[in-house]
């Protein structure tokens, strides 16, 4: 295995519901010591695989010494809506999950994990699992998730927080609204739970690690994920990341590589640390 194998990742399409599912493969030397199924963000309507949030982050965690399957979902715009970026991720999972056996990785630790609304798509992806009686991830890693159309308020620090951002940085409700609208394809009142899956019925979720930005509008729907799977008795660790706004997955440089060197930990240890 040559360092352009680890550092390019290795481009896979793996046949969907919708059609082919673009897929890299970023593999480490080695027998990898865990994988992930890994779902970048962009507001379900934009980013790509080369965008650092999916790039750079898998580049880093294969050089940490685990295997990555970087996931380019289909965007939601003009007749692409959920449940199609749902499908894409639920194909690139199965697949993950068996390609990630294959290299010798154990079952509980191959993991599905997301940003924004990439995080979404992978708690979307989880609650549909459950309700077809499939197996779930061991454990998942949600970054900075949206999972709500209508998102709860955060704490009254971390709201006067974001009240000094610029206005178009801030994640104001009309905007999360909008963003939810193009994709469910109509009113999010009325979409799937799976879609919102901040409001969904979270029994039988797996152990999750949920990383969120400091000073992030959006914070709330994350920080609220998270006190309901406490309540309902799932174990989940949550961080905040000091000194981080909104997206910063997507900025590669000092909090982007504690963020990583935590989501290696959390990888290679989720069952000892969840449980």
């Amino acid at each position: 295995m040559t360092i352009e194998d680890t550092v390019l990742g290795h481009p896979q399409a793996v046949p969907g519901p919708h059609g082919d599912v673009d897929l890299r493969v970023y593999r480490p030397t080695g027998t990898p010591d865990a994988a992930l199924v890994w779902v970048h963000g962009g507001g379900f309507a934009a980013g790509d695989l080369d965008m650092p949030e999916s790039d750079a982050v898998a580049r880093a965690l294969a050089g940490a010494g685990l295997l990555v399957v970087a996931v380019g979902y289909r965007l939601a715009g003009p007749g692409t809506f959920y449940p199609v970026p749902s499908d894409d991720v639920l194909t690139a999972w199965r697949w993950g999950l068996e390609h990630a056996l294959g290299a010798g990785v154990a079952r509980d630790r191959v993991q599905l994990g997301g940003a924004s609304a990439g995080g979404n798509l992978v708690a979307g992806a989880v609650l549909r699992l459950l309700a077809a009686g499939e197996p779930v991830p061991a454990a998942v890693f949600l970054a900075y998730p949206t999972l709500h159309a209508v998102p709860p308020l955060a704490s009254p620090a971390a709201d006067a927080a974001v009240q000094r951002l610029p206005e178009d940085e801030r994640w104001p409700a009309p905007t999360v609204e909008a963003m939810y609208r193009g994709f469910v394809g109509g009113d999010p009142a009325t979409a799937p739970a799976a879609a919102v899956p901040g409001t969904a019925d979270l029994t039988g979720f797996p152990p999750a690690f949920v990383l969120t930005s400091e000073v992030d509008g959006l914070r709330g729907s994350a920080d609220d994920f998270v006190r309901r799977l406490a309540a309902q008795g799932t174990s989940v660790l949550s961080v905040c990341e000091p000194g981080t706004e909104h997206g910063h997955l997507n900025r590669p440089g000092p909090q982007f590589d504690a963020s990583l060197r935590r989501v290696a930990t959390w990888l290679r240890n989720a069952p000892e640390l969840a449980g």
